[in-house]
């Protein structure tokens, strides 16, 4: 195996023309390397239910992907290891089942991350539950941890039951539960066949609709509502995962290629005692979504959120737990497509919160809960993103969100009563809150401000506790790096009808307005894929912009965040405004004098992929070189829930699906390209870049490719994404420079 050192010495060969970096240059493999360079990263804040520690996720010192569960306790202000996921494997290899890789493939904040991925706390606020290896252990506070089950099968998606005498999960498709006290088991459902599951969201809710669970615990503790997935209806796929052993696997996948069946879904009520399932009403039509449950607080009633297949009308079906009879509370709809929250909050007395984009941008409202009647608590050309509490005592809905401007997001507080927003973060920037009694925390970077986490007055907005400050001082690990730092700049310009789009410059360290600069854009370019905040950034754009090249990331048409109008723009017409929108940033910055416009590039992953490809195919005389990573190649490759949201039905008319197609357009191609792909993608299928290279290869276009054996969409791994980087910066330095 080839040492640290001698990897570093062959990294630095490959990408440096054979020379060896100095010591301060950022290299690709010190890009990807542990610890990270942006300091410790965590995920998974919650306050205990006695408020008196905040615990979170935070990758081990020497492996950032693999993670620990710390403490803080806000009394004492210490934090420290609660759990040790290595050591609690005890030398154990962590084994995933397919269905748990896939999961966490799906849930983007998992993708590549091991050991300890989930906790949940019990009601009391005395034991946590912690998933690890396949099996459930318990912890009770100050005490030693328990383990729960012990089987050859994965436990997933567990959780305390609302009163905490239980733990809930699924195995082997079915949901089961069992008593923490006495360790007694009892299996819930029985899945019929092999295309049956209990408990779990289907492929297209865990990828395309944001629900990433199958079942929902009464708040009484004597019921779970479960949705019964049967995927017989969905096509089945050969897909071929090729290994870097040298094997390949074939894999029988039901994925919903856009125009063909979903799954169907049935939502079912199964109390814990082991009683008979009671089914819920969900309509004569099947072809639907279920996109969302919530049970009321009195265990009597849910509400049931069922999404059209075209995803243009949202029902809200109130449910009888009795009975399973369901009437229709409320309805969204829109001749755009509704998004998705999970913002329904019930306070107490059976009102509950809601959002919707009725206005055309995402305002907070309130239901009395008994008709359809709202009454909107904010307004105006901003957008909520997210309702983060309801204080029903204090009568105060707390958000994120942005007043001023869609680079920033920020904590604010609105009267339930209704009245006057108040803004309760103070730093410009990006916050990302987690609300507590008094206090919130605040995971917060800007582009001078590693992520960082600190505790923080509800009222004033002020600091009291620092959990990870994150300085970025001497010690910091990026410390040997800051001198030669990108340079970051923020702008916008404007497009047809007069629509404002902003961006994202990085910029050599030596910047000179007066040279003349390779250019290279980067965006994502897709729905809900905001790439232009005003928080930390450290990822390849950073190693581009100190060989010498101005990277340019532009938020174009069609992206989150700017209202549903803005959005819409690419609705029935993917891969047009985007590019549009790209080439007109381009100009911008021409204009500008520094950028060489003969030497412009272009990279992007996934939709940016494919954004990539269309670029290079629409505007050949504007870019000359692009890297496309795991791109959609053709829309009918690619699932319903979000394939159809855009584009509609493969066969309505107008041929939309060809003509966003990256082979009608090919013929334009003239710039260099590389295509890259992991040969185990599940999300976008390796068939998609099969396919382009198969049409490439037939018009004699050349191009290059490299592959990544056993990866999937993400392409995990850091020696694997530092030899992607490295393949990438080779790339353009051959081909702009």
């Amino acid at each position: 195996m080839i040492d640290r050192l001698a990897k570093a010495a062959v990294l630095a060969a490959m990408i440096g023309g054979g020379a060896m970096a100095a010591e301060t240059d950022l290299t690709v493999e010190r890009l990807e390397a542990s610890p990270a360079l942006s300091g410790p990263n965590v995920q998974g804040l919650k306050f205990s239910p006695d408020g008196k520690r905040l615990t979170f996720l935070r990758g081990s010192a020497d492996e950032a992907a693999r993670l620990d569960l710390w403490e803080y306790d806000l009394e004492s202000g210490e934090a420290s290891l609660l759990v040790d996921s290595a050591a609690m494997l005890d030398g154990a290899e962590e084994v995933l089942s397919e269905a748990e890789k896939a999961r966490r493939e799906r849930d983007r904040s998992l993708t590549g991350k091991s050991g300890i991925v989930s906790y949940d706390w019990n009601a009391a606020g005395d034991a946590l539950l912690i998933p690890l290896g396949g099996d459930l252990y318990v912890l009770p506070v100050g005490g030693k941890a328990r383990q729960l089950t012990a089987t050859d099968a994965f436990e997933g998606d567990a959780r305390f039951s609302p009163d905490g005498k239980y733990v809930s999960f699924v195995r082997d498709r079915d949901l089961y539960v069992v008593d923490v006290e006495s360790g007694a088991e009892t299996r819930l459902t029985t899945a019929e066949s092999d295309t049956i599951s209990n408990g779990m969201a289907e492929f297209a809710a865990a990828e395309e609709l944001g629900r990433y669970s199958g079942y929902w615990w009464s708040p009484d503790s004597k019921t779970i509502a479960f949705a019964r997935v049967d995927e017989a209806p969905v096509m089945v796929l050969q897909r071929y995962e090729v290994n870097d052993d040298g094997g390949v696997t074939s894999i029988e996948q039901r994925y919903p290629k856009a125009g063909t069946p979903n799954a169907e879904v049935s939502l079912g009520l199964a109390p814990i005692d082991g009683g008979a399932t009671l089914w819920v009403n969900m309509g004569k039509d099947k072809d639907i979504y279920l996109a969302r449950v919530n049970w009321a607080p009195d265990s009597k009633t849910l509400l049931v959120q069922r999404l059209s297949r075209d995803q243009e009308t949202l029902d809200i079906l109130r449910a009888s737990a009795a009975t399973g009879i369901t009437d229709t509370l409320m309805s969204e709809k829109s001749d755009v497509w509704v998004n998705l929250t999970d913002d329904l909050t019930f306070l107490p007395d059976g009102r509950f919160v809601w959002t919707s984009e009725r206005t055309g941008f995402r305002h907070v409202y309130l239901s009395n809960g008994v008709n359809g009647d709202l009454k909107q608590l904010t307004s105006g050309d901003w957008v909520v993103d997210s309702v983060l509490k309801v204080d029903a005592d204090a009568g105060l809905v707390y958000f994120a969100g942005w007043m001023e401007s869609p680079l920033e997001q920020h904590l604010y507080s609105v009267p339930l009563a209704g009245g006057q927003v108040r803004q309760v973060t103070l730093e410009e920037g990006w916050h990302d809150p987690v609300v507590g009694a008094g206090v919130f925390i605040d995971k917060f970077s800007s582009p001078d401000q590693p992520p960082q986490v600190m505790v923080r007055d509800l009222k004033e907005g002020t600091t009291r506790f620092a959990v990870i400050e994150n300085k970025l001082d001497d010690s910091h690990p990026y410390a040997a790096f800051a001198a030669n730092r990108a340079r970051t700049e923020f702008g916008s310009f404007e497009v047809a009808g007069g629509t404002e789009l902003h961006y994202r410059l990085y910029l050599p360290a030596d910047f000179d307005a007066s040279r003349q600069y390779p250019l290279i854009l980067n965006p994502y370019g897709g729905p809900h894929g905001q790439r232009v905040k005003k928080s930390w950034s450290l990822d390849f754009n950073e190693i581009l912009a100190r060989r010498g090249y101005v990277v340019m990331v532009i938020d174009n048409r069609g992206m989150w965040n700017r209202g549903l109008k803005f959005e819409a723009a690419i609705k029935n017409a993917m891969g047009t405004v985007e590019i549009a929108d790209q080439v007109a940033g381009v100009e911008h910055l021409v204009k500008e004098g520094y950028i060489d416009r003969e030497r412009v590039g272009f990279w992007g992953w996934s939709y940016g992929g494919y954004m990539t490809l269309m670029a290079l195919s629409q505007a050949p005389d504007v870019f000359k070189a692009g890297m496309a990573v795991a791109p959609v190649t053709d829309w009918r490759l690619y699932d319903t829930a979000y394939t159809e949201r855009y584009l509609g039905m493969p066969d309505a008319p107008g041929d939309v699906y060809e003509k966003s197609s990256v082979f009608a357009h090919l013929g334009g191609l003239k710039g260099k390209l590389l295509l890259i792909h992991g040969m185990a993608d599940d999300n976008v299928f390796f068939d998609n870049s099969v396919r382009l290279m198969g049409v490439l290869q037939t018009n004699i276009v050349p191009f290059e490719l490299m592959t990544y054996p056993g990866k999937r969409h993400g392409i995990q791994g850091e020696a694997v994404r530092a030899h992607l980087w490295g393949r990438g910066l080779d790339f353009f330095e051959r081909n702009l420079k």
